[in-house]
C-alpha cells in the first residue's frame, strides 16, 4: 500500500504538477490526462494514514529508547543520500534551478529545516517534517506509557485540538499538533486498535470521527496545495472522495482477511517506497526534460519511472540495509541510561611494605 502511494505521488509530479520538463506545462502537455494524475496527489494522504498504524504497530511493546534508535536508523540514511543526490544535481548536474547555500545544505541534513526557517532541498520533504511530528507526539506517549485506552483518548482528543488550531489560525499550535493532517494519523492508529478489538463500537466512533475530520481539514488543505502546484481545482465532493478511498484501502488490507497475505515480494516493494518518494521528483523531472525530445511519452516515462526504481534499490540494498541496523544498535547503546555514566576505576592494591605480598583486608576486597 506504502509504494502504491509513492506510485500515485510519483505519477502526480510528473503529469499533474505543473512543470515544462515535457516541452511546455503540464495542462497543455496532457489535458486528457493531468485531471486523472491529480488524483496521485493523495498518495501522500494515503501514506500518512498507513503511518499511523506502522507506527504504532512498531512502538507497541517498546520503550522511548527502541523506539528513537529504529525511527532515526530508518529515516535518516536513505535520506542523507537523497540530500547529497540532491545537491549534485542543484550544484554539479543543472547549476541554477536553485539558489543553495552551506547553510541550506546542513540545515537539510537535520530533517527539521522548516522548523529553522529554511526551504527544503526538494519538495517532497515537507511530509518528511510531518512524519518527524508525528514520531515526537508518539514518543512522548510512549513515556506517559501506552495503552489501548490512551491511545484511544489520544487518538480522540489530538486530531479535535489539530482542528482547532487550524480554525483559529495558530500557526504555533497547528505546527506542534500537524493540524491539517493529525486525522490521518490518528485514523491509522484507531485502524490498528480496531485489529485487536474489531467489535469495539468506541473504536469505530473515533474512526468516523477522524475520516469527518480529515475529509474537512485534511482534504480541503490538499485541495489548496493541488491548486498551488497543478492549477485545478478540486471540489469538496472531490476530495472527500478521496480521503474515505484513502482510509477505506487501509481498512481493506488490515480488517479483511487480505491481512493474511505474506507473499515474499511484497516485502521487497515496500522496502523500495521510502527511496523512491526521496529521489524521483527533481532527478525524474531532469530525466524527462533530456529524454523527451528523443522519446515518446510512454518511452520517456518508462525509462524514468525505471531509473527511479533502480536507484530506489540500490539505496536500499547499499545503504539502508548495512547502515540501519548499525545506527540503530549504536543510537540503543547510547541512549541507555548507563550510557553517560563514567565507570568507576577500581583501586590497585599496593604491595606490603616488606614481603611484596598484597595485605589480606585488600585481598579481599579485591
Amino acid at each position: 500500500m506504502r509504494f502504491l502511494a509513492a506510485l500515485s505521488v510519483l505519477f502526480y509530479h510528473y503529469f499533474a504538477s505543473n512543470h515544462d520538463a515535457w516541452g511546455q506545462g503540464t495542462v497543455d502537455t496532457f489535458p486528457h490526462l493531468h485531471p486523472l494524475a491529480v488524483f496521485g496527489s493523495f498518495g501522500v494522504q494515503l501514506f500518512f494514514v498507513v503511518s499511523g498504524f506502522v507506527i504504532l504497530l512498531s512502538a507497541w511493546g517498546r520503550d522511548v529508547r527502541a523506539f528513537t534508535a529504529s525511527r532515526v536508523a530508518r529515516l535518516f540514511p536513505a535520506y542523507w543520500v537523497s540530500v547529497a543526490l540532491m545537491l549534485v544535481l542543484l550544484l554539479l548536474v543543472a547549476p541554477g534551478e536553485k539558489s543553495v547555500t552551506v547553510g541550506d545544505a546542513a540545515a537539510n541534513l537535520t530533517m527539521v529545516q522548516r522548523a529553522l526557517g529554511v526551504h527544503d532541498l526538494e519538495a517532497v520533504y515537507w511530509t518528511l517534517w510531518s512524519e518527524l511530528r508525528f514520531y515526537v507526539l508518539v514518543g512522548i506517549l510512549l513515556a506517559v506509557g501506552l495503552t489501548r485506552e490512551r491511545v484511544l483518548a489520544f487518538a480522540t482528543i489530538w486530531p479535535v485540538a489539530g482542528a482547532v488550531a487550524v480554525q483559529a489560525k495558530s500557526n504555533l499550535w497547528s505546527t506542534v499538533l500537524i493540524g491539517a493532517d493529525a486525522p490521518l494519523f490518528a485514523g491509522g492508529m484507531v485502524l490498528f486498535l480496531l485489529t485487536r478489538r474489531p467489535r469495539s463500537l468506541g473504536l469505530w466512533l473515533a474512526l468516523g470521527l477522524n475520516v469527518a475530520l480529515a475529509g474537512v481539514i485534511s482534504g480541503r488543505t490538499q485541495a489548496l496545495r493541488v491548486a498551488s502546484s497543478a492549477e485545478i481545482t478540486i471540489g469538496p465532493a472531490t476530495y472527500w472522495t478521496a480521503i474515505v478511498v484513502c482510509f477505506a484501502l487501509v481498512a481493506l488490507v488490515t480488517l479483511t482477511p487480505l491481512n493474511r497475505i505474506s507473499w515474499g515480494w511484497l516485502t521487497v516493494v515496500g522496502a523500495l517506497t521510502y527511496p523512491l518518494y526521496l529521489i524521483h521528483m527533481s532527478w525524474g523531472r531532469w530525466m524527462i526534460a533530456e529524454l523527451n525530445p528523443h522519446l515518446p511519452v510512454a518511452g520517456t516515462f518508462a525509462v524514468v519511472t525505471l531509473t527511479m526504481l533502480v536507484a530506489a534499490y540500490l539505496i536500499h540494498r547499499l545503504v539502508e540495509r548495512p547502515f540501519g541496523p548499525r545506527l540503530r544498535r549504536a543510537l540503543v547503546r547510547d541512549l541507555s541510561p548507563g550510557a553517560l555514566v563514567r565507570p568507576r576505576r577500581r583501586p590497585v592494591p599496593q604491595p606490603g611494605p616488606v614481603t611484596g605480598e598484597v595485605p589480606a583486608a585488600k585481598a579481599v576486597s579485591r
